[in-house]
C-alpha cells in the first residue's frame, strides 16, 4: 500500500504542478495527482510481474535451442532452474495480480527489447550463475520453495535497482514514475518476501492502506490550494528577514503543505508532520533546506497553536509541545 509519505511527496509535486504551470482548474489538478497515484501503484504491481516475462525470454531461448537442427547436448538437456522456478510460476499464475493489472492497465506490452536485455544481463551476473550452478542437494518443498524466492529478490534487488537504462525507459512510458522505482520496488520486493510454499496467492497489497487514506490525500491538496494565499502569508510572517521571492519554491510548497496538515488535520499529530516534511525537504528541496524549513515551521507551530488556528484532538494530542520546547530552548 502506498506510504502517508508517499502521498505527502505527490501532493507537494502536484503543488509545484499546478503554481508552475499557471492551472486553472482545480478539479483538474486534483485528477492529475490521483493519476500519480494510480500510476504509483501500476509500477509496484508491474515490477511484481517483471521477473515473469523475463522468465518467459528464458523459455523461449530453450525452445529455440531444442528446435535446431543439429542441437547440443546442453540444447536438449537445459538447466531449467530458473524457467521453472517455483516463485515465478506462483506470480505467473497469481489471479490477484492479473486482477489487478487489468483494474490497472498495467502491461509490459511493447517492452519486448527492455525486458530481453534485463535477461542478458542476469545471465552474466554472479547471483544468477550461483543459483543455476547450485549443486542439486536434496530439499524439502519448504527449502527449495526459499531459495526459489531469494533468487527472485536478488534479481530484484541486483537487476532493477540502481540501473540507469531501466530507470530510463520508464520515463519515456510513464512521466510518473521518475522518483517511484525504490519505493515500488521495495514494496514489490516486501510482497514475494512474504509469499511461501503454502500461500494460495500473493497477497496484493491494495492501493490505500484504507479510504481515510483516500480522503486524506484529496483534502490535503484540495485545502492546500484553497487556502495557499493565507498560508504564504504565514511564511511570509515567519521569514521577514527574507525575501519572500527569493526563498527556494520548493521550501514554499513543502511549508504550505505542512502548514495545511497541522492546521486542517487536528488528529495528526504535530510531530508527525513536522518530522514528515521536513525529511521531504531534504530530498526535494536545496542542500540547506531541512535545517531552514525545520526552524519556520517550530517557530510558526508555536503561534499557530498560540492563535488557536492548531487544535488537536485523539490521537493528534501526541506531542503537541514538541515545537513550543524547541522554542523555549532556543530562547
Amino acid at each position: 500500500m502506498l506510504s502517508r509519505r508517499l502521498l505527502r511527496i505527490k501532493t507537494v509535486k502536484s503543488l509545484y504542478s499546478y503554481f508552475q504551470s499557471g492551472e486553472e482548474s482545480l478539479a483538474r489538478s486534483e485528477k492529475e495527482l490521483m493519476a500519480s497515484i494510480g500510476k504509483s501503484y501500476e509500477l509496484y504491481l508491474m515490477l511484481i510481474a517483471l521477473v515473469g516475462e523475463v522468465a518467459a525470454v528464458a523459455r523461449e531461448r530453450i525452445a529455440i535451442g531444442q528446435a535446431k537442427l543439429m542441437p547440443t547436448e546442453e540444447d536438449l538437456h537445459p538447466n531449467r532452474r530458473f524457467a521453472d522456478n517455483r516463485v515465478v510460476a506462483r506470480i505467473e499464475t497469481s489471479e490477484a495480480l492479473a486482477g489487478a493489472m487489468t483494474r490497472c492497465r498495467a502491461s509490459w506490452r511493447g517492452q519486448e527489447a527492455l525486458v530481453k536485455r534485463l535477461y542478458q544481463d542476469m545471465v552474466a551476473a554472479p547471483y544468477y550463475q550461483r543459483y543455476m550452478e547450485a549443486e542439486p542437494v536434496p530439499l524439502n518443498e519448504r527449502e527449495a520453495f526459499a531459495a526459489d524466492r531469494k533468487f527472485v529478490i536478488d534479481f530484484l534487488s541486483n537487476q532493477i535497482e540502481d540501473n540507469d537504462y531501466f530507470e530510463e525507459a520508464l520515463e519515456e512510458m510513464s512521466m510518473y514514475w521518475v522518483d517511484d522505482i525504490s519505493y515500488c520496488l521495495g514494496l514489490a520486493i516486501r510482497t514475494i518476501g512474504f509469499l511461501n510454499e503454502n500461500s494460495a496467492d500473493l497477497d496484493i497489497m491494495p492501493m490505500y492502506r484504507s479510504d481515510e487514506d483516500r480522503a486524506y490525500v484529496e483534502t490535503l491538496f484540495r485545502k492546500a490550494l484553497l487556502g495557499h494565499e493565507e498560508y504564504f502569508g504565514y511564511i511570509d510572517r515567519f521569514t521577514q528577514n527574507w525575501d519572500f521571492d527569493r526563498i527556494a519554491f520548493m521550501d514554499k510548497l513543502i511549508m504550505l503543505a505542512a502548514i495545511t496538515e497541522l492546521v486542517q488535520f487536528p488528529t495528526i499529530p504535530v510531530k508527525v508532520t513536522l518530522d514528515e516534511f521536513i525529511e521531504i525537504s531534504k530530498y526535494y528541496s536545496t542542500p540547506g533546506s531541512s535545517v531552514f524549513v525545520n526552524g519556520i515551521l517550530d517557530r510558526m507551530v508555536v503561534w499557530l497553536t498560540d492563535e488557536g488556528k492548531i487544535a488537536k484532538q485523539g490521537r493528534g494530542l501526541i506531542d503537541t509541545t514538541v515545537a513550543k520546547e524547541k522554542q523555549h530552548a532556543i530562547q
